[in-house]
């Protein structure tokens, strides 16, 4: 009883000094003398400095000494950093902490090449942060958020995807208006994302009423300030970044640090001995608003204009493309002494290898394959070593006036075979798909086995392929072309068989095919799968040399490709394609085998 006693009166003599303790704790206090062991430093601290310090505008419009290189940093006590921080004229509070000295120090002894890079760029970059947080009413201290951001590189991309000077992603650049495609990302041009990270931070202010919340919230998003502030318990109006630090993420918690050491950094960067970076020149630049599809490379050639100069002051353009039309212009930068050329020199632009850069609005499918390549693709033939250069033989020169030259035009009959189609049929006969369909009154591209086609072509091209019903242009065909009343077409389908017995219907064709040509001496021969010059000798009964000598073949002469046609020497007969297609009918079997193993 007397200890339960003596414990009651120990608690009562404790209470009065305990939430007095809390209660001398103000806010002020955490501010400064809030710690924290686990301090991790952003992407923008860790960018590639070598790659800024050699960007194209470092070189050519910023100059630095090697103060930075040579002196070292000033040690600086913590009552000089507070009282310059205190000096600073910013409407933002700008208090101080060892954490914010531990991001100082990062910047002033490990980042010092770092910072001369960041104030090379801030020349031209925060004239654009200035004018659109004037704009807006805001605090220009905000200016410096770019700086821990992206680290002054619009170009800059997050692990999360976050992009551009302000670090935007992409669900929250297209909720500000700003167009991310292909082509343009309105994430990385310094206008368009300053008007809109000025815009989102005068909304995320006018949530919080606290500048310390409205920029942690900028880094993570509201949603996670608002559950920190929950967890904080208390009244949230009376809470600031400080009075939540742990209760936020670890990347978070040195947000807003951060941003106070970018201010102390860039404006008592001298104390330091980092070395100043002077303008080598002024880059004065305007605007002009272009409303068609431009490339880079056509302005850079027409007003001489380095790419990389149009890159860095444009940076939105991700394709080094303006695709500018009548419904939507394109903001283009360029240094004002170039914006009066551009305009002269517009229409030099457009035309400028006009058809290089131009986008193509409508495409038509190429020619189909040969017979033979086709089969290739569908895997139903032996795939042909075509590494040989194609043999391109010398025309047929005979006189028009010749009723069996090569130049008669004449009427024909072309019966399609398998794996046929309009384009392989157009090459033989050396016409157009387009010409083909309009003398058969065809709708369409397909044509089906077996099918009769009506093509104008010259008398030689009509006997080297076959064609039937050859009717010099002019007269009427002694036949009707309907292959059903064409008592022609009636007896070639009478001796043709079905497909699996395609190598007899070949030597049958063969055959009449020798007969036709046995009342006129060959002029060509038109090269098929498997020729070469020893064949075709063989075939029309003369000689490799006599065959070289009439097309001005020079070499081996075996580099003939399929659908070549090879002019004969006065020599050539038919016996030696009498010859073949008696040697085929006596085959027999074994060349109806043959047939059915090419077909598969």
């Amino acid at each position: 009883m007397n200890k339960a006693i003596y414990i009651l009166l120990a608690g009562a003599a404790l209470a009065p000094t305990m939430p007095a303790t809390a209660k001398n704790r103000n806010v002020l206090d955490i501010k400064t003398e809030i710690t924290d062991s686990n301090i991790i430093f952003p992407e923008s601290y860790e960018t590639d400095t070598r790659k800024m310090m050699e960007g194209w505008y470092m070189k050519n419009y910023t100059a630095t000494d090697d103060r930075y290189r040579r002196l070292s940093d000033v040690n600086v006590s913590d009552d000089v950093i507070r009282d310059r921080l205190a000096k600073l004229p910013t409407v933002i509070e700008m208090p101080y902490n060892s954490i914010v000295r531990s991001y100082i120090e990062r910047y002033t002894a490990r980042g010092r090449e770092q910072v001369a890079a960041l104030l090379g760029l801030s020349l031209y970059y925060m004239p654009i942060f200035e004018q659109a947080l004037e704009e807006n009413n805001l605090p220009l201290e905000l200016k410096y958020l770019p700086v821990i951001e992206s680290g002054l590189d619009p170009n800059a991309v997050s692990r999360h995807g976050a992009t551009g000077l302000w670090q935007f992603l992409i669900g929250t650049a297209k909720g500000l208006g700003m167009e991310v495609s292909s082509l343009v990302d309105e994430r990385r041009d310094p206008y368009v994302a300053s008007q809109a990270a000025a815009k989102y931070l005068k909304d995320l202010y006018a949530t919080y009423g606290d500048w310390s919340l409205a920029i942690a919230a900028y880094n993570c998003g509201p949603g996670n300030v608002n559950k920190a502030l929950r967890r904080a318990g208390g009244d949230a109006t009376n809470k600031d970044f400080w009075s939540i630090y742990h209760y936020l993420s670890p990347e978070t918690r040195g947000y807003v640090p951060m941003f106070i050491a970018a201010n102390y950094v860039m404006n008592y960067y001298p104390q330091h001995n980092i070395s100043p970076v002077l303008p080598s020149k002024p880059l004065v630049t305007d605007t002009l608003m272009i409303g068609d599809r431009v490339h880079f490379d056509q302005i850079s050639h027409v007003l001489d204009i380095p790419v990389e100069e149009l890159r860095v002051l444009n940076p939105q353009f991700r394709a080094d493309i303006i695709p500018g039309s009548a419904d939507r212009q394109y903001t283009l930068v360029l240094p004002s002494q170039q914006c009066h050329a551009y305009l002269m020199s517009e229409e030099d632009i457009q035309e400028y290898e006009k058809e290089k850069y131009a986008r193509r609005l409508t495409v038509e499918p190429g020619d189909e394959p040969n017979a033979q390549l086709a089969a290739e693709i569908a895997g139903e033939a032996p795939v042909e070593d075509n590494t040989l250069p194609t043999l391109q033989a010398k025309p047929v020169e005979t006189s028009s006036s010749n009723s069996t030259g090569s130049t008669t035009e004449v009427s024909a009959l072309h019966k399609v075979e398998p794996g046929q189609t309009l384009s392989s049929i157009a090459r033989m006969y050396e016409v157009t798909p387009d010409q083909i369909k309009q003398w058969n009154s065809l709708t369409r591209n397909a044509v089906r086995t077996g099918q009769m086609l009506r093509v104008h072509t010259t008398r030689s091209l009509a006997q080297a392929n076959n064609a039937r019903d050859i009717t010099p242009l002019g007269q009427q065909p002694a036949q009707r072309v309907s292959a059903q009343t064409s008592p022609k077409a009636s007896k070639w389908s009478e001796q043709r068989d079905d497909s699996r017995q395609s190598s007899k219907t070949k030597n049958s064709r063969n055959s009449r095919k020798s007969r036709a040509t046995a009342k006129a001496e060959p002029k060509s021969h038109t090269v098929k799968s498997g020729d070469n010059l020893s064949v075709i000798a063989k075939r029309y009964g003369t000689t490799v040399d006599a065959l070289k000598k009439a097309n001005g073949i020079k070499g081996s002469g075996d580099e003939l490709h399929p659908g070549d046609n090879i002019k004969l020497p006065s020599s050539a007969k038919n016996s030696g394609s009498r010859s073949k297609a008696s040697s085929s009918k006596k085959k027999g079997k074994g060349s109806k085998s043959s047939g059915k193993r090419r077909r598969r």
